[in-house]
């Protein structure tokens, strides 16, 4: 299917499922007077994503309503007296009493007083209530909570058609390199939840073509965890980055259409579509894009000590990729309450993207005697990959408030293919053909169960199991034809296949409570993890049976101290490991540059890191403001270890090995200012130590055939920062301007040196249609620096590298937001209003 009729067919779903929804309940309508109403905070914000309940003067829930992101709800109810109940996630709720007619505005001022009356129409009886304006808080782009920072996606405009890879590059304490490697705070072990859970969305790798598959209009906000409790896995020592999906609230049908052009050319076509009514809920979250991609990597090595044996002086490695990727994903899923007490939920979710790649890399080569040689190798691909996911769910809450207990399962598959072939040329003659066709299965199982019990009015305690289990299997077929010798060969080392599996069992326990101005959170997590790794290739020296089962407790303190309103003092600390990835246990041999050969190691050992922190928070109306001091120690710290065999050989290895310790500690200070009504920051700037210890030592053969030692030294330390700033400008009522800076500042050590990284994003968001659409301009890495450079000395060569993943890139988005078929019904008081979202893991 060409990619006209893939579009075709997801424009025909998402209108065939809007008319679906609205013949569903249209039945049921009755004519209503409808309030269309905007939530302001003092300073004229629009309010978003806040909760307004209307009840009668007897406290029966009439109607509700949640704010779209400019603000806007619409209530149906008629003239006279109400209750109105706010609520959202950044102020806390607030009641009023209020007629509402004609003419009349009811508002809500920053004091959070209630009972405040506004006096009766005359015209009572008027079926058209023109406005509602209520007044509160101001949302803000970044939260801070006792475990963890939330960080609101609706404000960022330089990003909106954009994906979660676009995203994260504006979230505090979060950066993204140029090959699209996520870390926190300096950590590339970062830990991806969506909703609280593993996903298919992500596939099982949680790298940058799966985070480029997720858009980000479907993204409602992220959660940024640097010590997560016992509550979370043990798994990622940087952290745990929580992707909370859209999932609407309001009653009747509702959605979002958005739709993205840009270049380098790409385009996307995205939807969230909902309904509710009575106990169930249901939502629809779909969409395809087409994205072009170039990856230029170029490569200069010089051999310090050439010789005539070994006359190579230096070898030059430019390499230009381009690449077609194509993304379709769909999520669909249902709340029910069974009773105001219990509920259950299921939803399936399905990704499948393709891609095709053509590039190549052209080696020079220089040596001692002045002669040069070039050659070339040029490379087609192309590759694929399904996801299915299942998540089933329970959630049943006992008489007394807070007590409940829940339990989830969730059942996975992904399959993944890629098929290269090679051509090998020297001074312009075609000399090898060679080709690599590699498949991936796996499949997972989680399933648990949590339980709250309130102590008191300020206690509670939590604990929970959980059951993980995971398969994969890879396999790899390569073959290299000669056409100067004749005949083709399959070299043993690249021919194989590997059965993984490993298994995880997890029970926690916590404790938190409260004593006048200290709060405090004590609990611990005991793993066990048992792991079975089945290895066989053409080559018998390389097989491998490995089976490792280790335990782990895992203890986290989390201490609070509320200095005076919206101020408070935060320490926390937590141990995690790092689990080695599959492909980093598998020997994995892969043809694809042949001067530069991944191994995996099977004796590959986790990583724990101990982890503390302490910190300050001041929230208050538009300041926030939250400095974090914090340190890490990780022991049995993995490198990446770059080595030959024989110094006559222009062929290097890479395998990864448990060497030394590192240490980093610095400030990680975020702020968000809304320093008038038309201009707002968003910053973010993280100063760090490191100091890193390790040592390599390993024989290679020289040119003359004699064992020599040589050693890798990984010692170093030095500071380095990190910083971002976000500059919002409303220029007016519905026009904003954005302007999104970054700096990545340079790194040393014994081996290595990386140089500092700026880039620059700049964005335009126009509200049209009454506020039910906008269109989005912006620009991506305006400078086009966005590019990675390192100098790396192993043994007796230093390596210059070059990279740049994606240049600079240009788009528009068109977004159009509809509400049709709201049915007003006597809705139970608090049950029935809230859709819940399980944000949370094990």
């Amino acid at each position: 299917m060409n990619k006209h009729k893939i579009e075709i067919a997801l424009v025909r779903k998402v209108f065939l499922s809007a008319s679906l929804g609205i013949a569903s309940f249209s039945y049921g309508q009755t004519v209503q007077t409808q309030i269309k109403g905007r939530l302001l905070s003092s300073s004229q914000t629009p309010i978003p994503y806040a909760n307004i309940d209307v009840s009668d003067n007897s406290g029966k829930l009439l109607d509700g309503a949640f704010t779209d992101e400019n603000g806007y709800f619409t209530l149906d109810i008629k003239p006279g007296s109400y209750r109105f109940k706010i609520s959202g996630v950044d102020f806390p709720t607030q009641s009023i009493t209020g007629l509402a007619s004609r003419d009349f505005n009811l508002t809500i001022n920053t004091s959070l007083q209630s009972n405040t009356n506004v006096p009766a129409s005359k015209n009572s009886d008027e079926k058209v209530i023109k406005e509602v304006v209520i007044q509160a808080p101001t949302t803000r782009p970044y939260k801070v909570e006792l475990d963890k920072k939330t960080y609101n996606v609706s404000q960022d405009i330089v990003n909106k058609g954009g994906n979660l890879q676009d995203i994260l590059s504006n979230v505090p304490s979060v950066s993204v390199d140029t090959d699209g490697t996520v870390s926190m705070r300096g950590n590339s072990n970062v830990r991806f939840l969506v909703n609280g859970k593993p996903s298919a969305l992500l596939g099982f790798g949680d790298g940058p073509s799966a985070m480029q598959a997720i858009p980000a209009d479907q993204i409602e906000r992220i959660e940024v965890i640097t010590n997560p409790s016992s509550k979370f896995e043990a798994s990622g020592t940087a952290g745990i980055l929580n992707i909370i999906l859209k999932k609407e609230k309001k009653k009747g049908f509702y959605g979002s259409v958005q739709g993205s052009l840009g270049y380098l050319p790409m385009t996307s076509l995205n939807t969230n579509l909902g309904w509710r009514k009575g106990a169930l809920s249901w939502f629809l979250n779909g969409g395809g894009s087409y994205r072009e991609m170039t990856r230029i990597r170029d490569e200069n090595r010089t051999y310090n000590n050439p010789s005539l044996l070994n006359p190579r002086t230096t070898s030059i490695t430019d390499s230009d990729y381009k690449s077609i990727g194509k993304s379709y994903n769909a999520s669909s899923g249902f709340v029910y309450d069974i009773s105001d007490n219990t509920n259950v939920n299921a939803s399936i979710t399905a990704r499948y993207s393709e891609s095709d790649a053509s590039g190549g890399l052209t080696y020079t080569d220089s040596f001692i005697n002045a002669v040069t040689t070039k050659s070339k190798r040029d490379e087609d691909g192309a590759g694929s990959e399904k996801a299915l996911q299942g998540d089933f769910g329970m959630e049943h809450k006992f008489k007394d408030k807070g007590h409940q207990i829940s339990g989830s399962l969730i059942v996975s598959k992904n399959d993944s293919e890629s098929n290269r072939t090679f051509h090998e040329y020297l001074s312009g003659n075609l000399t090898d053909l060679s080709f690599e066709n590699r498949s991936d299965t796996n499949s997972g199982i989680v399933g648990k169960i949590d339980y709250e019990l309130p102590i008191g009015d300020q206690a509670k305690l939590e604990a929970g199991y959980r059951y993980d289990h995971n398969k994969s299997k890879a396999e790899n077929k390569a073959g290299i034809q000669n056409l100067l010798q004749g005949g083709a060969i399959y070299p043993g080392a690249f021919n194989y296949t590997s059965d993984y599996s490993e298994t995880f069992n997890a029970i926690y326990a916590q404790f938190k409570s409260k004593f006048k101005k200290i709060g405090y959170q004590i609990g611990a997590r005991a793993e066990n993890t048992g792991i079975d790794l089945e290895y066989k290739s053409l080559d018998p020296n390389t097989n491998v049976l490995k089976n490792k089962n280790y335990w782990g407790v895992f203890p986290t303190l989390f201490l609070s101290y509320e200095i005076g309103e919206n101020q408070q003092i935060l320490a926390n600390y937590s141990r995690r490991l790092d689990r080695p990835r599959s492909w980093f246990l598998r020997p994995n041999a892969s043809i694809q540059d042949i001067r530069s050969i991944f191994r995996g190691n099977p004796d590959l050992n986790p990583s724990y890191t101990d982890s503390f922190e302490l910190g300050y928070s001041y929230q208050k109306k538009s300041l926030t403001i939250n400095p974090t001091l914090y340190y890490r120690n990780q022991t049995d710290d993995v490198k990446m270890v770059i080595a030959r065999e024989n110094q006559t050989s222009n062929v290097t290895y890479m395998f990864p090995l448990n060497l030394g310790t590192e240490a980093t500690y610095g400030l990680d200070f975020n702020f968000n200012i809304e320093a008038t009504r038309w201009l707002r920051f968003l910053g973010n700037l993280d100063i760090f130590g490191y100091n890193t210890k390790g040592e390599y030592s390993y024989n290679t053969i020289n040119s003359l055939g004699i064992p020599v030692n040589n050693s890798i030294d990984y010692t170093g330390n030095g500071v380095s920062t990190n910083a971002r700033l976000s500059s919002t400008i409303k220029l007016d009522k519905s026009l904003s301007f954005q302007l999104q800076g970054d700096f990545r500042g340079g790194r040393k050590t014994a081996n290595q040196t990386r140089k500092p990284i700026f880039g620059l994003n700049f964005g335009l968001n126009k509200s049209i249609w009454d506020g039910n659409g906008s269109i989005t301009f912006n620009v991506q890495d305006v400078f086009n620096s966005r590019k990675r450079t390192t100098t790396t000395t192993t043994g007796d060569i230093t390596t210059q590298t070059v990279m740049q993943m994606m240049p600079r890139m240009a788009s528009v988005s068109l977004t159009y937001r509809f509400r049709q078929g709201d049915v007003k019904e006597n809705v139970k008081p608090k049950r029935q209003q809230e859709y819940r979202t399980d944000d949370s893991d094990m």
